[in-house]
């Protein structure tokens, strides 16, 4: 259950948490907002595609969208964002639904995983499947 437990329906491919901390750009690295999600240890570094007027230690709503280089689907397993704290690195969950060229993965949290491999399509996944993909450095976060 989510604490506090939401009382109005939030679309299942929109991830939702608590802005915890915002790190500026410097010369070596872009800005990134951490976000961390409910009823997990996950605080997850991400690139803001969009400027971010919520307070610091409110709930936060948006989309977080990776590259993936290639998606596998694993016999076995479960529902994983690697590493805990961080940029994310590799990704294991079940698909949502496919939309907009990405495939929505339930991973702990929607993730929208944008395939990089040119043998791969969207298409080819189905809901309910799981599916496992290291991701590029560079994930973003579009604020809802």
């Amino acid at each position: 259950m989510i604490t506090p437990s939401p009382t109005t329906p939030i679309d299942p491919a929109v991830a939702r948490g608590t802005f915890l901390t915002r790190t500026p750009a410097t010369a070596t690295s872009p800005e990134c907002l951490v976000l961390g999600i409910p009823n997990t240890s996950y605080e997850l570094h991400l690139r803001p595609t969009a400027g971010v007027s919520t307070p610091i230690g409110k709930r936060l709503l948006g989309v977080i969208r990776v590259e993936a280089r290639r998606i596998d689907r694993p016999g076995t397993g479960g529902k994983f964002i690697e590493p805990v704290f961080g940029r994310p690195r590799r990704v294991q969950g079940t698909v949502i639904r496919i939309e907009q060229g990405a495939v929505v993965v339930d991973a702990g949290a929607p993730i929208h995983l944008v395939p990089l491999d040119p043998r791969q399509s969207p298409e080819s996944f189905t809901p309910g499947e799981l599916v496992s993909c290291d991701v590029m450095d560079g994930a973003t976060f579009s604020p809802r």
